[in-house]
């Protein structure tokens, strides 16, 4: 029996790759081509079509990296084709090397510059209307395959190390019919034959399949498969009839196709992908009336609609008939460890708002299946924009657990919890073959509770989506004997009958956790730092731009405030912010928030100077002469100066370092810093408690050697910890003005540190200028603190999350590397130290003990127990950009003896909100609004969006506890609502100048001030 079913398979094997396939096409006849290179970047239709074509044949060599190549194609089928049966179709063979998405790809236009369809690798045809000429242009895309093994080095990510060779070598491009019925059998085959090899060889039904492949064999002339294929489709009829169990795992089949808006490809490629994906799909569905895709992210839908018109006109179409379903609610699907909170909720604003001016949709779900971890803010940030379900797939790359639940309720730090999918196929670009769908089956975990994952298929990550293929397999299982069941349809039908049937769900609390890729928190600097300051410049913007147009009547830049919006969110994409695209994307990245800060300091400057010049609740002083206003955009009051607004008061000096033994001593009555000679720091004592916070010597740069055994970029592996130097040695430590400064020289690189105590202040401060030249290093700066602490707090959006600094579980040990936003804080009941960044998200927090050796940093002494704080500050990948991090930069750090959670927040505002100082003649601007709870934090004041001129406040509780709060408004307003991220009411208006908030912790509330 066992050589029997081998033999089988063997022949069947045969038949499929050397006669089936190779039957698929009856005819074939040639056509005339035609080529134009662009010289540079992709040009319009228009321009392309009015230059010169010349001929080109088949095997010609084309395609400098990242370059274009135009075909014109023309010529008519021969006039005996006339009464041949068969689909007509125009194959184009661009020299495919790879797989779709990776590789040639190319748009298909008409002459009239409609568009067609794309081509790819496993989807190179265009259907023709028979007896008509052909009069094609296609716009071939010569895009490097990056793919590799992710960690050997390529030259091929920068345009300008890219070189001018091609890539490519032109196939056949041809007429050609396809025989329906030799294709209709390819699909039955290769159905059944997926089905046979997942199903247990003692199961009858795999011996059903088996003698149904064996009589269709038997039918089917290799000799004359046109003339069979008939009868070859009769002898597996039956198999392919007999229809699932009543207990056949349910799946519902969404058409995706997941496209990174930037990864192995700039993002100028990414509008590219976007329209020859859609145009795939709008031409599957003008075929398939049962066919639904699901496509996220609003900016792609926004760059279809601004250059490519035509067929956005088509998509709307078909999104009314709801065929074409926008999901996920955000502008991109971006990164969700490392956008702050303001900015992850404008992804949702942002996002909703287009899909409801675009559309009259609002997506009930978030679609996040290929981001690297989920915070635990997320649910209350989804909830807040409208939405109630939550879709992501990566958990299933986890190295060392498995997430339990497929379908669950997650819980976020508020208490908000979403209903939950993390489909049981492990992917998110099925082919619906036999073993995706078993798999689905297999690895469902609500088995005996529900009976419904969903499956996303479709050619993904550089995109491509469904095929006709595809849509064949799904009706082929719609309901197959020894198949889960198969049925498209939108992934809201998919959530609302998963929650119907599944009354109690299981319930996971707190982050969902990515156990890899966890190098992305801190590959490619520069595209954080950007990142950070752009958040903080764009909250200034907003408050003094708001500020400055009630109080004066100043013009508030609504329309550019939200173009920069949407860039800033477009580089949180989940391969640009965490680091992990081709050096292109991250030129372009700096370029673009070089460009942002220029914008939005001209914003600020514009409005800070119309509240210093009059502020209609400030009356001016003729003869005060000029003055100088501190400006204080964060949410505390600093230094004399109110939160959110502006007083006259001179800025608070630094204090002067004393020389102390062979180092120097930082004294300003609060803290007391002392540096030794190596310029580490040996002693840190907040005046207030007289309590040393150091454990070991602090301000410990380690240089670890960092090789990750996959993904390059993405990856920290846990050994990198056994390899660790200490850089103790000096050049110089000195006094330089109001700091310490110390140089150190390690490979081939240079730190120069300046460390300084400002007056009154309670926290030192450290900045690194750092010229890194390493290569496969990772640079960690250590804190090792006389705290004895079993868990960390970590901000993360609107709130802060805890995690162990031990390792008693998998799941603990799991969390070697952790994300955190501007602070972090270790403490005991009464005790407690806040490190804050300006623009580093890598942390590790560990345990400190007497034998922790390399583990560890600096020596502690005997029976020493404490926790230590080490911040990533730089790696140096060589793949996807063999260049990252190399070249100077500038990370500040602070540290705050005797701190609460509190403190710590404040910390994080002050790191990252500098006061700035101003010439005016108004003594002070007083702020819009006041909140009086300290834990409730004035995280954005804006005008509304729909331009109203209302004004809207979002707050939230910050510290982890219940609050009650009065905000006051000063300013003329009708009435005050509560609103959801979108500012739509969710109560009546209330007419008062105060208004009295009980939140629970972490909550967000949205108030909305009509004016």
């Amino acid at each position: 029996m066992h050589d029997d079913r081998r033999l089988t398979e063997e022949r069947l094997d045969r038949f499929t790759r050397e006669f089936l396939n190779g039957a698929v096409y009856s005819h074939c006849a040639p056509v005339t081509v035609t080529a134009w290179a662009a010289p540079g970047e992709p040009v319009p239709f228009a321009e392309a079509v009015a230059q010169d074509f010349t001929p080109i044949a088949a095997g010609t060599p084309w395609g400098a990296p990242w370059s274009t190549l135009w075909l014109h194609v023309t010529g008519a089928p021969p006039p005996d084709w006339s009464g041949a049966d068969g689909a007509l179709e125009l194959r184009v063979e661009l020299g495919f090397t790879g797989g779709p998405g990776f590789n040639a790809e190319a748009l298909v236009y008409r002459a009239d510059g409609t568009v067609v369809k794309g081509i790819s690798p496993f989807n190179a045809y265009v259907p023709l209307e028979p007896g008509a000429p052909v009069d094609l242009y296609i716009e071939a895309a010569a895009n490097p395959d990056l793919g590799g093994d992710f960690v050997s080095p390529t030259h091929l990510g920068d345009r300008e190390t890219a070189g001018d060779g091609p890539l490519y070598r032109l196939g056949t491009i041809d007429l050609a019919l396809r025989d329906v019925t030799v294709w209709e059998l390819q699909q039955d085959i290769w159905t059944l034959n997926g089905l046979m090899h997942e199903l247990p060889f003692d199961l009858p039904r795999r011996h059903e399949v088996l003698r149904a492949l064996e009589r269709m064999l038997d039918a089917v002339d290799p000799h004359d498969v046109a003339g069979t294929a008939a009868e070859g489709r009769a002898a597996l009829a039956p198999a392919l009839a007999s229809p699932a169990h009543g207990s056949a795992h349910r799946i519902t089949a969404v058409g995706h196709a997941h496209i990174d808006s930037a990864w192995l490809w700039p993002v100028r490629e990414t509008a590219r992908k976007c329209a020859r994906t859609f145009a795939n799909v709008v031409d599957l569905m003008d075929r398939d009336p049962s066919f639904r895709f699901a496509c996220s992210s609003a900016q792609q839908f926004a760059w279809v609609r601004d250059r490519y018109p035509e067929l956005f006109g088509r998509i709307k179409d078909h999104v009314a008939a709801g065929r074409f379903v926008p999901v996920g609610g955000m502008w991109v699907e971006a990164d969700t460890n490392m956008p702050g909170g303001e900015a992850m909720a404008r992804q949702f604003v942002m996002g909703k708002r287009f899909f409801l001016h675009e559309f009259g949709i609002d997506t009930p779900e978030a679609w996040l299946p290929d981001s690297f971890g989920y915070s635990a803010a997320m649910p209350q940030i989804v909830a807040a924009a409208g939405s109630r379900y939550f879709l992501t797939q990566k958990l299933s790359w986890n190295q060392t657990n498995l997430m339990p639940h497929s379908t669950f309720l997650w819980e976020g730090i508020d208490g908000t919890a979403l209903f939950t999918h993390f489909p049981p196929v492990d992917k998110y670009n099925s082919d619906l073959s036999g073993a995706d769908l078993a798999r689905a089956q297999k690895n469902y975990r609500e088995q005996g509770a529900g009976t419904r994952s969903l499956v996303p298929f479709g050619w993904g990550d550089g995109g491509g989506g469904p095929t006709r293929e595809m849509l064949a397999a799904a009706a082929r299982t719609a309901s197959l004997e020894g198949s889960p069941t198969v049925e498209i349809a939108s992934p809201a039908e998919f959530f609302d009958a998963a929650a119907a049937e599944l009354a109690h769900p299981p319930r996971w609390v707190g982050e969902l956790y990515l156990e890899f890729h966890r190098g992305t928190y801190t590959s490619q600097a520069n595209t954080k730092q950007g990142n950070r300051r752009s958040e903080h410049l764009l909250r200034e913007a907003e408050l003094w731009a708001a500020t400055a147009a009630v109080r004066t009547g100043f013009a508030y830049p609504a329309e550019e405030l939200e173009e920069i919006w949407h860039l800033v969110l477009l580089q949180q994409f989940h391969d640009i912010l965490p680091g992990s695209s081709i050096a292109w994307v991250h030129k372009d990245a700096e370029r673009n928030y070089a460009a942002v800060a220029r914008r939005l300091e001209r914003i600020i400057a514009a409005a800070l100077e119309a509240l210093a010049g009059s502020d209609s609740r400030t009356p001016q002083v003729a003869d005060a002469g000029e003055r100088r206003l501190v400006f204080n955009a964060a949410p505390h009051a600093r230094d004399g100066v109110p939160a959110l607004g502006a007083v006259v008061v001179d800025a608070p000096g630094s204090v002067q370092p004393a020389p102390e033994g062979s180092g120097f001593r930082l004294d300003n009555g609060v803290v007391s810093a002392l540096i030794d000679a190596r310029g580490l720091l040996v002693s840190l004592v907040d005046a207030a408690t007289g309590r040393e916070a150091m454990a070991a010597p602090g301000n410990l740069l380690q240089l670890h050697r960092d090789i990750p055994n996959h993904w390059e970029a993405w990856d920290i592996d846990s050994f990198y910890r056994r390899d660790v130097t200490d850089l103790v040695d000096v050049e110089s430590v000195a006094v330089d003005g109001d700091a310490v400064v110390v140089r150190r020289a390690f490979g081939d690189s240079m730190i120069v540190q300046r460390i300084s105590l400002r007056a009154g202040s309670p926290a030192l401060d450290i900045v690194s200028d750092i010229d890194w030249h390493e290569r496969q290093k990772l640079l960690k700066l250590a804190f090792p603190l006389d705290v004895s602490a079993d868990r960390s707090a970590a901000e993360t959006q609107f709130g802060h999350v805890f995690r162990p600094t031990h390792a008693n579980t998998s799941w603990d040990a799991a969390k070697f590397e952790i994300c955190a936003h501007r602070w972090v804080h270790v403490g005991e009941p009464d005790y407690g130290v806040a490190v804050a960044n300006d623009s580093t998200y890598g942390h590790d927090i560990t345990r400190l003990t007497a034998d922790s050796g390399g583990a560890a940093p600096g020596t502690a002494p005997s029976g020493t127990s404490g926790t230590v704080v080490r911040l990533s500050l730089l790696r140096a990948p060589r793949y996807p950009d063999p260049e990252a991090d190399q070249g100077p930069h500038r990370l500040a750090v602070s540290v705050r003896p005797g701190a609460t959670i509190g403190d710590a927040v404040e910390e994080g505002y002050r790191r990252n909100l500098a006061p700035r100082t101003v010439p005016g003649v108004v003594a002070a601007v007083a702020p819009l609004v006041t909140v009086d709870h300290p834990g409730v934090i004035v995280e954005a004041v804006k005008l509304a969006e729909d331009g109203s001129g209302d004004v809207v406040v979002r707050l939230y509780e910050s510290r982890g506890t219940r609050a009650a709060a009065t905000v006051h408004a000063d300013f003329e307003h009708d009435s005050v609502v509560r609103t959801d991220l979108l500012e739509r009411p969710l109560a009546d208006p209330e007419r008062t100048s105060e208004t009295r908030l009980t939140l629970r912790p972490f909550q967000i509330v949205t108030l909305r001030f009509r004016r």
